[in-house]
């Protein structure tokens, strides 16, 4: 269901949680699925082991239309990624990036980050008084941190950005999606093979040595690591900048009681992901088993969505859900998901954040809006909900 506001989920959502918190829905891709809205249901779903992340299995949701015959294609010669896995794949996998994006490392990155959203604000702001945030902000500061924590070339950021944002659109015929799926991995296949040649200081290279130290080396595994973790690593983060920054200049009150105490953004910044919960079909699942939710039975092979923009918004879980509040505790949201797939680059995405909005504000005191909110190009079509664009001047 398309969201028609940027500040909130679609009003059917609200209606889901309150009338049929678990409804049977037709899904865009053809099949039906279970629907579950609740705050403490979407919970026991991702934490429930009888739930399948795997999206090969018949019974997955499907997000937009595929043929089936286009469905099987796209999992051909295609290794899945780390979302796609389940226990003990998912379980040897992941411990392979856990170190790198725990919170203490992720705190020593806080210069990079820094230097970046620094140089950025400087060529946006250099002889100009306004912009479109999204491609000169946006976009290019979470690319280019994960670019270089990773160590693919900056350079190519057109080229897997543009990829990126068709691959996760539904609008996009299923061939097209596709294909740049194929071709992401491709340039990835490339990197890796560059640094199996020279290794450096860099994410994709430690994995690679640590493989080969446990006399491991699995060459398409690092390619879907490092997939996973480009595509996820610039696109959730560059589409909640641009949320973020529209909810602040949008609550000026709120705005300005940040500016005087910068320490308040790490709060905000997490009531901002409670708030806008971007990503969708992340949270997915297939029941391997008759599992009970919410009274009503789902039974094994059929599909879930735990629909993290409904729980997020549950008065059940937080007191005026509806309303952007960064003094709220908003910690407990699931705006990353929950249990064994929660989201490994959500301390790097909350830095990211903390960084690019204060830093942001606070070298732009006079930063507003040059359209009506109604005016706003909205990713309606997409898994990941954002902004095609953001006009700004100051």
């Amino acid at each position: 269901m398309p969201r028609r506001c940027p500040f909130g989920p679609p009003a059917e959502y609200a209606r889901l949680r309150t009338e049929r918190p678990v409804a049977r829905l037709p899904m865009l891709g053809g099949n039906t699925a279970w629907v579950v809205s609740r705050y403490a249901d979407v919970k026991r779903v991702l934490s429930d082991p009888r739930m399948s992340a795997d999206r090969r299995r018949a019974g997955f949701p499907r997000f937009a239309p595929t043929t089936e015959s286009q469905r099987q294609a796209s999992f051909a010669n295609f290794r899945p990624p780390l979302n796609w896995m389940d226990p003990p794949e998912h379980t040897a996998a992941r411990r392979q990036i856990v170190d790198e994006f725990a919170a203490r490392r992720v705190r020593q990155l806080r210069p990079l980050v820094e230097r970046v959203v620094d140089e950025h604000l400087d060529a946006m702001t250099a002889g100009r008084s306004s912009a479109d945030l999204v491609p000169s902000f946006s976009y290019p500061v979470p690319s280019r941190v994960i670019c270089e924590m990773l160590g693919v070339p900056y350079g190519e950021h057109a080229f897997f950005e543009r990829r990126s944002t068709r691959m996760l659109s539904r609008g996009v015929p299923a061939d097209e999606r596709a294909r740049c799926a194929r071709e992401i991995r491709e340039f990835l296949d490339g990197v890796v093979t560059d640094k199996e040649r020279h290794p450096g200081d860099d994410v994709l290279s430690r994995l690679l040595a640590a493989q080969r130290a446990a006399g491991e080396p699995d060459h398409e595994a690092v390619v879907s690591m490092a997939f996973v973790l480009l595509v996820a690593g610039h696109v959730t983060t560059s589409n909640m900048i641009s949320l973020s920054v529209l909810a602040l200049l949008t609550h000026p009150e709120r705005l300005a009681r940040l500016r005087a105490e910068p320490d308040r953004f790490p709060a905000a910044v997490e009531e901002l992901l409670r708030y806008f919960t971007i990503v969708e079909a992340a949270t997915a699942r297939t029941a391997t088993a008759d599992v009970t939710v919410g009274g009503v039975t789902i039974r094994a092979g059929e599909g879930v969505v735990a629909l993290g923009q409904a729980a997020n918004r549950d008065p059940a879980a937080f007191d005026r859900p509806d309303e952007f509040d960064p003094d709220r505790d908003a910690r407990h949201h699931l705006a990353f998901g929950y249990g064994r797939h929660i989201c490994p680059g959500q301390h790097l995405a909350r830095l990211e954040l903390d960084v690019a909005l204060s830093r942001l504000v606070r070298r732009l005191p006079g930063l507003r809006l040059t359209v009506d909110v109604d005016d706003l190009p909205l990713k309606e079509d997409g898994n990941i909900f954002g902004l095609h664009a953001l006009p700004v001047a100051w």
